[in-house]
């Protein structure tokens, strides 16, 4: 039977609530979609980019949990290959939604950083997971 760290349990349990609040987030996006909500194509791709992200990356942030379990990471390490993932699910999407929030939108705004910022976290979790298992 596998045996999870508390961290690995907590930060599992969280991220499958998580993955409620992007089912509804669907819900949003159908709306879109369908033209019941006012968007421009910019933000109607962004609207999608940012639900894609965000699933994904959840689904993605399960698969990491449980594989830093499988490492001999500690500490700092440790909590970078297990978090980057899932930090990366709040970071990039809030790009998406939050830079093409207004009226009328085409071109993002300056929230954009948390698209990069949020890349350059994913990165880091999968690097740190990533060398943590070769070297396990």
């Amino acid at each position: 039977m596998l045996e999870l760290s508390s961290e690995a349990t907590r930060l599992a349990g969280i991220l499958l609530l998580a993955a409620v609040t992007v089912e509804s987030g669907g819900w949003y996006l159908t709306r879109i979609v369908r033209g019941h909500v006012p968007a421009t194509d910019f933000q109607r791709a962004f609207a999608r980019a940012g639900h894609g992200h965000a699933g994904m990356f959840v689904t993605l942030g399960l698969i990491t949990v449980v594989l830093t379990d499988a490492t001999s990471l500690d500490g700092f390490a440790a909590w970078v290959a297990r978090s980057g993932v899932p930090i990366a699910a709040i970071l990039m999407p809030a790009g998406f939604f939050f830079s093409s929030m207004g009226a009328g939108r085409t071109t993002p705004n300056r929230l954009i950083w948390l698209v990069w910022t949020g890349a350059v976290v994913l990165a880091a979790g999968l690097a740190t997971l990533g060398v943590g298992l070769l070297t396990a």
